[in-house]
């Protein structure tokens, strides 16, 4: 199994050079559990098949029924459109089963990963000495960091290791800081938001009367840096205000938005982050990586690691037993241990196309939300239910019931046209856009406005 086999080889690079030249990929279709299920019998057995068979299961079965993220169209949830550099780069930390848990085993590719961690790091303006790993994504980010959190306040405040603790998050916080908090223990100290956004003075106010409740003490507080649904940016000014006055950990989830870190005047939006202890930043989604690469930072690693080392027998040999000390070990900054690389597709990718490259692609998503925000409220019948601080785009289509949205995006799909697909907003149903590939054009953005109009799908 583990031999060269040059058939095998040579049919899977060509299905790979068909799928990188095509532009656009296709967008995919809804799958069928009936189909899949008759096109997976006897897929796996005791004898082998001939490659060619199984690889024909997968392009003429599989491939299909999944939707590309990388496709221009992709508008729903929050989309992921790797480089063809970081794609094909990608293909060579697999192919070559890089492992990155420690310096020992795999100094240069940790070398190059803390390089794109130092350019993010100064782009949010963190101080010298920060510095991280990188994660499977965002949730991963919040629960290593979180826990680090937790730890560090109960060791501040001299409490027992089990003894209850809160942090303080919003009401529109993204749901893995939720389940983080329960994994953890931890009660959330729920602050409600105006407008949907974290302010200063309303953590101000939900701290003020955590004092006096009798409750556990606050340790932490999480802000988030362009929510999922529509993209809105906490003030994070305010709120680190906050955190630095009452000695609490500031952990910002800018899992979506720390593309925007590329771009003076989207940066803008996001001061105070330079005051976060923990950041978490998902480059799969506006930086153009691979799935699945978040990046993880921390103000004072040193924290990290006394939460995070594992400590074992067969691990003594990384950890510089015999007296050397290492550079830096990736296991030492959040809950894993084995990990994959996965920054080295990006680190490619920005050596190759530079950053200004970067700044202009994640720009252009800013700029089509903005435009899309215009020609919603210039088209009659549809409703411009906020301005895009980010790429997200919320459209009410009027007269419209849930269904009528459910049954537009299908049609949607099933034309090849888009992936768009509704959420609700303030208790209704409506169209919502998420822009990050830098080639979605007007003329389509038009085609998806219309359908919304007539309930159906014009070709261009």
């Amino acid at each position: 199994m583990h031999s060269y086999d040059e058939d095998l080889t040579q049919q899977v690079m060509d299905h790979l050079l068909h799928r990188l030249r095509l532009d656009p990929p296709p967008l995919g279709r809804l799958g069928d559990h009936q189909e899949l299920t008759l096109a997976l019998k006897d897929a796996i057995g005791p004898a082998p098949q001939p490659p060619a068979d199984v690889l024909r299961t997968y392009t003429g079965a599989l491939e299909p029924t999944v939707v590309s993220c990388d496709h221009p169209a992709f508008l729903a949830f929050i989309p992921g459109a790797p480089t063809k550099a970081a794609a094909l780069f990608d293909m060579v930390l697999s192919a070559s089963s890089l492992h990155g848990v420690s310096w020992l085993e795999a100094a240069g590719a940790v070398a190059a990963e803390n390089q794109v961690l130092r350019l993010f790091a100064d782009l949010a303006g963190l101080p010298p000495s920060s510095g991280g790993c990188f994660v499977s994504g965002g949730s991963a980010g919040n629960l290593s960091a979180l826990v680090v959190a937790r730890d560090t306040g109960r060791r501040r405040l001299g409490l027992d290791e089990r003894a209850p603790v809160r942090i303080a998050v919003s009401d529109q916080v993204h749901s893995s800081v939720g389940n983080t908090l329960r994994i953890l223990g931890v009660e959330a100290l729920v602050v409600p938001t105006a407008d949907h956004r974290l302010t200063g003075e309303a953590l101000r106010t939900a701290l003020d009367a955590a004092e006096r409740d009798g409750g556990a003490p606050v340790v932490a507080a999480v802000a988030t840096a362009g929510t999922t649904n529509a993209g809105i940016i906490d003030d994070l000014a305010g709120v680190a205000e906050q955190t630095r006055g009452r000695n609490l950990w500031l952990h910002v989830d800018a899992a979506y938005g720390g593309g925007a870190l590329f771009v003076p005047e989207l940066r803008e939006r996001l001061r105070g982050i330079e005051h976060a202890d923990s950041l978490v930043v998902d480059p799969h989604k506006w930086m153009f990586a691979p799935f699945d690469c978040g990046a993880l930072l921390y103000r004072d690693p040193k924290l990290a690691r006394a939460v995070h080392t594992q400590d074992a027998s067969y691990l003594d040999a990384i950890h510089g037993a015999d007296g050397d000390t290492e550079p830096w070990n990736p296991s030492d900054y959040a809950y894993h241990l084995t990990r994959r690389p996965r920054g080295l597709p990006l680190w490619f990718s920005l050596a190759e196309h530079g950053t200004d490259a970067y700044r202009d692609a994640v720009a252009k998503g800013a700029a089509m939300a903005r435009r899309t925000a215009r020609l919603a409220e210039r088209t009659e019948g549809l409703e411009l239910l906020r301005e895009p601080e980010l790429t997200v785009v919320l459209i009410r289509r009027t007269g419209w019931q849930p269904s009528d949205y459910y049954a537009w995006s299908k049609r949607l799909l099933a034309a090849g046209t888009a992936f768009v697909t509704p959420s609700v907003w303030e208790g209704e149903t409506v169209a919502r856009l998420a822009f990050l590939h830098p080639d979605i054009t007007e003329e389509t953005v038009r085609e998806i406005l219309a359908s919304l109009l007539t309930g159906d799908h014009f070709p261009a």
